[in-house]
């Protein structure tokens, strides 16, 4: 018995003198109270100084959190205090976090190929010039498409035909909507755009829907719009649009069906498309006035005005999310596809997808995600992507970190960029991933 108990005690020192010794590497790896000190006063000065109304942030590894904190408030009138459930518009984050991950899910299922061409698979685009577009091109950014379209500014005019924006204010355009000023005698076209539900129509705005008759238009537009040398590096919101067009039509599902999939399986219910369908207004964060085409303070639905002409759903932009969905999709990227014993991806296509396979072309660009040339703030393996309305998360696979910023920053008006000219996103990512 005293044998027993004496090996008993043994194995429980052993276990303490381990569990000591890993806490504590942990501990000296991330020192997590000289981060938050950092974290809070660069918080607190991008609060004073305006940079944006409010934030959520969380800094992790492969296998814990070592921060999880919420910053500041909705909107400048700070009336609601920014929580963990409160979800950001993620404009092209979405790329990643919706299009390129089923898009590895497909391809690890052996249903996409990143030989496959645009017009092989999209019928409308069969006998065009951008027919013979690969998917890796489409996700590399190399595909020599123009980097957007504004899709949106076809279905306004003005009456005496003068122009819809002006770089001067006046009497006719008294409306500041990012640099330019509006024409307060903007008409919708109404072949296309209803202002009630209609049958078949696309609802796009709460009070907006439009005529699925105009994704025609849309389509033809796209199909001209490789003006640009193909395999060079130009970033595109039309790359993921036909990614999400290719993989709808491969699979015969939607994109937002297939990314539910996903995030059902690793058990994350703040985030998706269209939120008012998951999630109440109270806990959507607003984005930009738009005094040009919406009229109205975005909230609910999303920014990127592609986007919300595709009904809200896109390969571009479209999701929602907090943090903390966002850091588990983290966790499984860092542990090679891999969440809580569930293989989502599989480990091979994670590596092949946030490798940079042209970097001898000098494109540092992974498959979807955003990769860097190395600098002051960023090293060679890590990625992520960032987006419009102020959005940033990174991996660093070397030592399995991440970091998280949510911030909307275009509340009230997209010409905020004082984040950007702090370097702010990346000073953090500095400072953690050391």
């Amino acid at each position: 018995m005293k044998k027993i108990t004496v090996r008993i005690v043994l194995v429980f020192l052993i276990f303490l003198g381990i569990n000591g010794y890993s806490q504590k590497k942990s501990k000296q790896s991330f020192d997590v109270k000289l981060n938050e000190v950092y974290i809070d006063s660069m918080m607190n000065n991008a609060l004073e100084k305006g940079f944006f109304p409010g934030a959520q942030i969380i800094v992790g590894s492969k296998d814990a959190v070592f921060i999880d904190k919420n910053y500041g408030y909705h909107d400048y009138s700070k009336k609601q205090k920014v929580k963990s459930d409160d979800v950001f518009d993620l404009a092209s984050m979405s790329k990643v976090l919706g299009g390129t991950i089923v898009t590895m899910r497909l391809v690890g299922e052996d249903k996409l190929h990143l030989t496959d061409k645009v017009g092989d698979l999209v019928a409308v685009y069969k006998n065009t010039p951008i027919a013979d577009l690969t998917l890796f091109e489409l996700l590399t950014h190399t595909s020599g498409l123009k980097a957007s379209i504004t899709f949106y500014q076809s279905l306004l005019s003005t009456p005496d035909g003068s122009p819809l924006l002006s770089n001067q204010k006046s009497d006719t355009y008294p409306d500041l909507f990012d640099t330019m000023y509006v024409n307060k005698n903007i008409v919708y076209d109404s072949n296309y755009l209803s202002f009630v539900p209609k049958e078949n129509y696309i609802q796009i705005y709460k009070n907006m829907w439009i005529n699925p008759e105009f994704y025609k238009t849309v389509y033809e537009q796209i199909s001209v719009a490789n003006i640009n040398p193909r395999g060079k590096y130009l970033y595109s919101d039309l790359n993921l649009i036909l990614v999400q067009q290719m993989i709808e039509a491969k699979t015969g599902k939607k994109l937002d069906e297939l990314a539910r999939g996903i995030y059902t399986e690793l058990g994350i219910s703040k985030i998706g498309y269209n939120p008012l369908k998951w999630t109440s207004e109270q806990n959507v964060m607003p984005t930009e006035v738009d005094s040009f085409f919406r009229k109205d303070t975005i909230k609910g639905y999303v920014h990127d005005e592609a986007a919300a002409i595709f009904g809200g759903v896109s390969g571009n932009a479209g999701l929602f999310a907090n943090a903390q969905s966002i850091s588990v999709i983290c966790q499984m990227l860092l542990n090679k596809g891999k969440y809580q014993g569930k293989q989502i991806l599989k480990a091979k296509v994670v590596a092949a997808f946030t490798k940079s396979p042209l970097v001898k072309e000098g494109i540092y660009r992974g498959l979807g995600f955003d990769k860097r040339k190395p600098d002051e703030f960023y090293k060679e393996n890590d990625f992520g992507h960032t987006g419009f309305t102020g959005t940033f998360f990174f991996m660093n696979p070397d030592n399995n970190r991440f970091l998280i910023i949510l911030t909307n920053r275009v509340n009230p008006t997209r010409t905020n960029r004082l984040m950007y000219k702090d370097d702010f996103c990346p000073k953090i990512w500095r400072q953690i991933n050391n």
